[in-house]
């Protein structure tokens, strides 16, 4: 197990940050970590990567207890943290170059920045000064910091904060491509990132967490009817004949000639649906199944 999480609680004075946290984290998973602004997110990103110590409760990486082997936890973590904290008078190789050497890793420098700098697309601009640079080349450099030491783990932050939509796709290419090898733990406010690339997902409200599924169970956590379909129509109809499809349990007209249908069972209704429409000469222009959203289970676990 690369990451584990037992019993943490953190204090800020009187103000409890995280209360009796535990969670595990495999080789290879990609854990998407969401919450509301303050729930304890960072505060458990710092904790895992030994920059804040807990207050009670304990972290391992990879075996080894973080306070009492921060040093070589730190070896084993590629962290970037919200802010992305840079310095933007050195110029990209050379920042990379000075990193590589805190790690001492035993691996030639050089051949660490050529291969980061490829991995993470920083070809382009590896001779510019950070502070030159776009947002998101700027993010690419905190990611190529983060893997530069190739570690087991990476924990990353809001990591495509403020980047326009070509640039998410990029990084999370990126995040998906390094977590075939890695434990990733992401953070994020963006509901797609999460749905995009991640295994699993872990909800934090209030320092307490509220949800622990794979991706593919964390919508069942909201109970909803068998079937909720949007249909619409080139004619107007009753809500009363849409309502006497077979398992149809109720039906609301949203705009002009567009329903929502909920139905119970398992049978699908689409089929009645277009049978319907055959039988009172309508044309179906629109039919689309409704399915939870990772947005409404979070707003629906924390209250939003």
């Amino acid at each position: 197990m690369s990451i584990l999480v037992t019993g943490v609680s953190k204090f800020y004075g009187d103000q409890k940050a995280l209360d009796n946290i535990s969670f595990e984290v495999g080789t290879g998973e990609i854990v998407g970590f969401l919450g509301p602004n303050g729930a304890g997110k960072s505060t458990m990103m710092k904790i895992i990567t030994g920059f804040i110590p807990a207050s009670s409760g304990k972290v391992t990486v990879n075996g080894l207890a973080v306070e009492a082997d921060s040093s070589e936890v730190k070896k084993q973590i590629g962290y970037l943290p919200e802010n992305n904290p840079l310095y933007p008078e050195m110029y990209v190789r050379e920042y990379l170059g000075f990193v590589a050497s805190i790690y001492k890793s035993g691996i030639s420098e050089k051949k660490q920045i050529d291969n980061i700098i490829e991995l993470t697309g920083l070809a382009p601009e590896q001779n510019k000064k950070i502070g030159s640079l776009s947002k998101g080349y700027r993010q690419r450099v905190g990611l190529a910091q983060a893997l530069i030491h190739n570690p087991a783990v990476l924990i990353l932050d809001e990591a495509t904060t403020g980047l326009d939509p070509n640039q998410i796709v990029e990084i999370r290419n990126l995040i998906k491509e390094a977590g075939k090898e890695k434990t990733v733990m992401l953070s994020t406010h963006i509901m797609q990132e999460v749905e995009a690339i991640c295994d699993r997902v872990i909800i934090i409200d209030k320092g307490i967490i509220v949800a622990d599924e794979e991706k593919s169970n964390i919508y069942s956590i909201i109970k909803r009817p068998k079937q909720v379909i949007q249909v619409e129509f080139d004619k107007d109809v009753t809500d009363s004949s849409l309502a006497d499809i077979a398992n149809v349990s109720s039906v609301k007209k949203i705009r002009d000639y567009v329903w929502v249908i909920e139905a119970e069972g398992d049978v699908d209704i689409r089929p009645y649906l277009f049978n319907f429409a055959v039988k009172n000469n309508l044309t179906v222009l629109s039919l689309q199944k409704q399915e939870s959203s990772l947005e409404e289970v979070f707003r629906h676990l924390t209250n939003g």
